[in-house]
C-alpha cells in the first residue's frame, strides 16, 4: 500500500503533529505501508531519517506566527500534479489549512480515498489567535468549519476518545476511528539529567519543575507560571524550566518578570529530539501540564517514559492519557491545589519514585508499532469501503 500524506507542518517545526506524522510513517514502513509526505519548506531542513520521501513546497511565513509556514498554492499544485502520475491507495490529510483543500482536490482528481486526522481543537484555537472575535461567534464558526471539512473525507482519525466525542457533538457524520499517536522505542532510551543541567547551565542541586511543548497561549502556560509562584513560596529552591518556542514566549517572559520569578524560570527553547529532549525530561523532578485544548497530550507519555512524576489537569484529549496508575497526579485548574500537588512531590522522594515507576510501566502500553498496525488496518478498511461505494455508484449510473 502507498499513502500520500499532506501537511501544513512538519519538522524542523516541532509540535505534536510533526511528531505524530514522523512516528506513524516510520512504523507504517515496518508494516509494509509506503508513504510520501508533502510539507512546507522551512529553509533549515535537517538531513535526517525523518525527511525521507518528503517533498518540500516553497512557503512563506505566517503573519503573527513566525514558526509556521504557508505553502504557496501554485507550488503545491505543481508538486501534487507531478505526484498524480504515481499510484496512491489513499490520501491522508494531517492539517486543516492549505493542505486540507489541496488534499481534497488531489483525491477527487485521482479518485483516491481520503482520510484526515483531527489534530486541532478549533474552538479555543480561534479565541487565542483572533481575540477580537466574540467567543459565541468563534465557536459557531469553528464548528461549521469543522463539519464542512469532515464532510469532504471518507474517514476521520481522532487522537483520543474525548476528541471523538467533540466531533460527535458537532454532528459530524463521517466515520471516526480513535487512534492516538504511540511512543516509538527510542523514547524509552534513558536520558541523562545531569548532562542536561550542564548543557543548560542549571544548578545541580535545584529541583526542576518542567513544561515541554509549544509556547503558545492555548497551552495555558500562564497558569503554570502562576502555580509555580505559589510553589516557590513553599519551595524557594525550585526551578521552572520551559522547553519549546512559540508566539506566547514574550508575554510569558513579561509575566515571569511581574511575578518576580526571573531568577527561577528558564526558557530553554527548542531541544534536539534525538538526545537533548530526553535528557531534559530525565532532569525533571516533576513534569507539569495544564493545556485545555490538547487532542492527545503526547508529551505526558514522553515524560512518563523518562520517569518524571506528572502533575496535570485533565482536559479534552489528556483525559484519555491520564488514567489511574499512570504515574500522574490529576488535579483541577486551581492554583492552590495544583501547586500543593507539585510541592508534595518535590518534598517526598519516595512518592516521586513510586509515581515515576508507575509512569514508565504505563508508557510502555502505548507502543507506536501496535498503533501503526491499527492505522494500516484502518487504511485497508477505508480503501475497501471506498471501492465498494464507487463500484455501486458506477452501476447506478
Amino acid at each position: 500500500m502507498r499513502v500520500l500524506y499532506i501537511s501544513d507542518v512538519y519538522f524542523p517545526r516541532v509540535n505534536g503533529v510533526s511528531t505524530s506524522i514522523a512516528t506513524f510513517r516510520e512504523d507504517l514502513g515496518r508494516c509494509g505501508v509506503e508513504s510520501v509526505l508533502v510539507a512546507p519548506e522551512y529553509g533549515m531542513e535537517p538531513a535526517s531519517a525523518s525527511d525521507r520521501d518528503v517533498i518540500r513546497v516553497p512557503s512563506s511565513a505566517v503573519p503573527l506566527d513566525p514558526e509556521d509556514r504557508r505553502m504557496h498554492r501554485g507550488a503545491l499544485r505543481r508538486a501534487l500534479d507531478t505526484l498524480a502520475a504515481q499510484r496512491f491507495d489513499l490520501v491522508h490529510i494531517q492539517t486543516p489549512f492549505v493542505a486540507h483543500y489541496a488534499g481534497v482536490r488531489f483525491a477527487r482528481a485521482t479518485r483516491t480515498p481520503l482520510v484526515a486526522t483531527y489534530h486541532t481543537y478549533f474552538e479555543d484555537y480561534l479565541h487565542h489567535y483572533v481575540p477580537v472575535l466574540p467567543r459565541p461567534l468563534g465557536r459557531y464558526l469553528a464548528r461549521a468549519f469543522t463539519r464542512s471539512q469532515c464532510r469532504q473525507v471518507q474517514a476521520l482519525i481522532a487522537p483520543s476518545e474525548p476528541m471523538r466525542d467533540v466531533l460527535l457533538e458537532y454532528a459530524v457524520q463521517t466515520p471516526i476511528h480513535v487512534l492516538p499517536t504511540g511512543l516509538p522505542a527510542d523514547r524509552f532510551e534513558r536520558g541523562d539529567g545531569a548532562r542536561f543541567r550542564a548543557f543548560a547551565g542549571l544548578p545541580p542541586e535545584r529541583p526542576i519543575v518542567l513544561y515541554v511543548g509549544r509556547v503558545a497561549h492555548e497551552k495555558n502556560i500562564e497558569f503554570l507560571v502562576q502555580a509555580f509562584a505559589a510553589v516557590r513560596a513553599r519551595r524557594p529552591d525550585a526551578l521552572l524550566v520551559i522547553a519549546g518556542e512559540g508566539p506566547a514566549r514574550s508575554a510569558l517572559q513579561q509575566l515571569v518578570e511581574r511575578e518576580g520569578l526571573a531568577a527561577d524560570v528558564r526558557f530553554v527553547g527548542y531541544l534536539d529530539r534525538e538526545r537533548t529532549l530526553l535528557d531534559c525530561y530525565a532532569a525533571a523532578d516533576v513534569f507539569v501540564f495544564a493545556s485545555r485544548t490538547e487532542t492527545q497530550g503526547l508529551v505526558l507519555l514522553e515524560a512518563m517514559a523518562q520517569g518524571a512524576a506528572v502533575v496535570s489537569t485533565a482536559e479534552l484529549g489528556t483525559r484519555s492519557v491520564l488514567k489511574p496508575a499512570s504515574g500522574a497526579r490529576v488535579v483541577p485548574e486551581r492554583v492552590g491545589e495544583f501547586s500543593a500537588a507539585v510541592v508534595e512531590l518535590l518534598s517526598d522522594a519516595a512518592l516521586r519514585a513510586r509515581l515515576a515507576e508507575q509512569g514508565r510501566c504505563y508508557a510502555h502500553t502505548w507502543s507506536s508499532q501496535t498503533l501503526a498496525r491499527r492505522l494500516a488496518d484502518i487504511y485497508g478498511e477505508v480503501g475497501a469501503a471506498y471501492t465498494r461505494a464507487t463500484a455501486g455508484s458506477a452501476l447506478l449510473s
